[in-house]
């Protein structure tokens, strides 16, 4: 069996504008949400890309050195596709090139290694070059997209993020269920919300 080399980009270059202070630094399960955004990658890849753009430097110092490759994206303001295009070229650059890559973000605080495992094995079993999460009636990320689909990821512009990738191939598409994947914070409401829920 093909052992796919798998890559994941983390994306966190958003100004968290509706939040009033960035999003990613948020304390969540006794660390931030963006240090569970890297060590739940750690756990299926090594030296998972995360992009910044808005609050770069308190970004890249809360995370620990050595674990992420930190790739700062000076397009961040264009839109989430700048921040594809960034984390993919710089994965692009590397050696060995991977054969997929998983995008996620930081603000959806349920992903789990579990999840990202079933994306990569939905891949290996069914072929497919995409596989998405499916939560809320649609698909999004986290996803994968296998190397075939790297000049169209690469050609992705202003806000659109790789959810016009996945409605324009649904024939080539694999879901794996992530019902928890409709939980995001954008606002203080949505966070404080979230903790009450979880004391209860």
């Amino acid at each position: 069996m093909t052992i796919f080399h798998t890559d994941i980009v983390i994306l966190a270059a958003g100004a968290s504008t509706r939040l009033g202070q960035p999003k990613q630094l948020l304390p969540w399960q006794g660390s931030t949400l963006l240090r569970h955004a890297v060590e739940t990658a750690l756990a299926v890849t090594t030296n998972p890309v995360v992009v910044t753009g808005a609050n770069a430097e308190s970004l890249a110092s809360a995370i620990d050195a050595g674990k992420a490759k930190i790739v700062y994206n000076p397009d961040w303001q264009e839109g989430i596709a700048s921040s594809i295009r960034c984390g993919l070229q710089t994965l692009l650059n590397r050696t060995p090139a991977p054969d997929q890559v998983i995008f996620m973000v930081c603000d959806q605080p349920f992903v789990s290694p579990e999840l990202l495992l079933e994306l990569i094995n939905e891949r290996q079993n069914t072929g497919k070059p995409i596989v998405a999460s499916a939560y809320a009636g649609t698909l999004g990320i986290p996803a994968l997209f296998d190397s075939t689909l790297f000049a169209q990821l690469l050609d992705l512009q202003g806000d659109t993020g790789a959810k016009q990738l996945i409605k324009a191939n649904p024939g080539n598409t694999a879901e794996v269920l992530f019902p928890q994947g409709n939980i995001d914070i954008d606002t203080v409401g949505e966070y404080e919300a979230l903790m009450e829920k979880l004391k209860s």
